[in-house]
């Protein structure tokens, strides 16, 4: 049965710690109902969706494996049969640093998963809608800059890879009305990245330290609750943090 709901529902993914889960909470101080997807970690999930409920917003779980085509299949149909419809998806989940990752699993994960989850969603999505993918500067520079720590490489060019994926599907999300964004941040304070680079590689979060103040992930998740939100979302690239990065031949070309 579709329940009836005047708010916006938002499906993050990857939403039960970090960037996920702080964003599920900022779209939840806007009245939206918001989906907070997991994979393994229902428990710190539920959690999340008990500080949304008890701040006065709306909240639930959704466990998906975003990688597995049959869970996302299940996931849009939940979200079909409980509300009708997807007003934001925001594509957060990733990952590739796993020890137990094979070599495959980032590429799987950073790219076919993403796009897999736009085209299953696309559907329920209403014109003026809103696909937002969550990517690092070291991922979306990676052509210009390609100069980042060789054991964050394969991730960042397989998020570069479902990047370039997504803008191929621009006109299809066009010809419905939804439009896209790409929210590219730099090394996020506090993010289980940064743990795991400073444990393999400690000399390439400290040179952007010291490049610079760097985004919390109270700052990157407003970024994405904020662009969203903004009638500009055809292509655009918000940009959080990372001040070197942004050279006007780099941030020319960020549009489908």
């Amino acid at each position: 049965m579709v329940e009836s709901t005047a708010r916006r529902v938002v499906l993050v993914t990857g939403a039960s710690r970090g960037i996920g889960a702080d964003t599920a909470r900022q779209f939840g101080a806007t009245g939206a109902h918001v989906l907070v997807n997991f994979r393994e970690k229902r428990k710190r999930a539920e959690t999340v969706v008990t500080e949304i409920v008890t701040a006065g917003g709306s909240a639930s779980v959704i466990g998906a494996d975003v990688s597995e085509p049959d869970d996302v299949a299940a996931m849009a149909a939940d979200i079909q049969r409980t509300y009708g419809r997807l007003d934001v998806l925001v594509l957060n989940a990733s990952g590739g640093l796993e020890r137990d990752a094979d070599p495959g699993y980032a590429l799987r994960l950073n790219r076919d998963a993403q796009v897999d989850l736009a085209k299953a969603m696309l559907p329920l999505m209403p014109s003026g809608g809103r696909i937002m993918f969550v990517t690092s500067h070291q991922a979306h520079f990676i052509h210009e800059k390609p100069d980042v720590p060789a054991g964050y490489a394969p991730i960042a060019r397989s998020k570069r890879a479902g990047e370039d994926a997504l803008r191929a599907l621009i006109p299809e999300f066009r010809s419905r009305g939804v439009g896209f964004s790409v929210v590219s941040g730099d090394v996020i304070d506090g993010t289980i990245i940064v743990r795991l680079l400073e444990r393999r590689d400690a000399s390439s979060v400290a040179s952007r330290r010291a490049a610079g103040p760097l985004p919390t992930v109270e700052d990157f998740a407003a970024a994405i609750v904020t662009a969203a939100e903004s009638d500009d979302a055809d292509g655009r690239t918000v940009y959080v943090g990372g001040a070197d990065y942004l050279t006007s031949s780099a941030v020319g070309s960020d549009r489908g």
